[in-house]
């Protein structure tokens, strides 16, 4: 926290550029949900110290072993469950009341935006409240562990978490939204992503030309150099300042 009173002159002035913004975009990335005391992508379960990723989270590591796939997305739908949501979760849904065209975006997959209190949240790479099937348009709630003995559909699919998987597109009218809302922000908040995932990281650097573009991490990101300032500390620190 001393970090961040060591900068307050410069929040203020970040705060009322916020305030004055006429659309305000925000992509947010695991970071700010490791301050909920989420895990980290690779952190939950600690399957990922003994299998690879794309073991666990790809189209032909589910197709080789599901049950292996479940265990895993089981044991994180758990910790997510478990955890509640951040002041910097509850701050960004603080400022969508406070602006009438206000995009939030985040590659993470926990739904505590939602639960924050946030409505309009694009989630880029889905999210582990459902399952759907890989043949058919069925799908099925998670609000229990998938059991592995369920993993077959009837129609002769299988269920999977309805997440984006490495190798595989975003969904082009979830991607397509987030990119029309990048080009019309006139402010941009970068916040707790390391800049590396494409392409969400590209909203950033490609698709918010027009908008003022603030970083706030604890760390230099792979994007750090492309945006116009960067307010280093933890989104639960800073967040609450730029919207009191």
């Amino acid at each position: 926290m001393s970090e961040v009173r060591a900068i307050l002159p410069a929040l203020r002035e970040l705060r009322e550029r916020i305030a004055r913004a006429q659309s305000l975009f925000v992509l947010t990335g695991s970071g700010i949900s490791s301050e909920s005391g989420l895990p980290t992508f690779r952190g939950v379960g600690g399957l990922w110290r003994t299998h690879r990723v794309e073991e666990l989270a790809s189209p032909d590591g589910f197709a080789r072993d599901p049950q292996l796939v479940w265990t895993w997305y089981n044991e994180r739908r758990a910790a997510h469950r478990a955890a509640t949501p951040s002041v910097a979760h509850r701050a960004l849904a603080q400022l969508e009341a406070q602006h009438a065209d206000f995009t939030l975006a985040t590659q993470n997959v926990d739904s505590l935006h939602l639960r924050a209190g946030s409505k309009n949240v694009i989630e880029l790479h889905g999210h582990l409240r459902e399952a759907r099937c890989t043949d058919c348009a069925a799908r099925r709630p998670l609000d229990e562990p998938l059991p592995l003995a369920a993993i077959e559909h009837a129609c002769g699919g299988r269920w999977r978490p309805d997440i984006v998987w490495f190798g595989e597109p975003l969904p082009p009218a979830a991607w397509q939204r987030a990119i029309e809302s990048a080009r019309r922000a006139d402010v941009m908040l970068v916040v707790g992503t390391s800049g590396l995932v494409a392409p969400a990281a590209s909203i950033a650097t490609r698709y918010a030309a027009a908008a003022y573009v603030i970083e706030i991490n604890p760390d230099p990101t792979a994007i750090s150099t492309h945006v116009d300032v960067c307010v280093r500390g933890r989104a639960s620190d800073v967040l609450p300042e730029l919207v009191a």
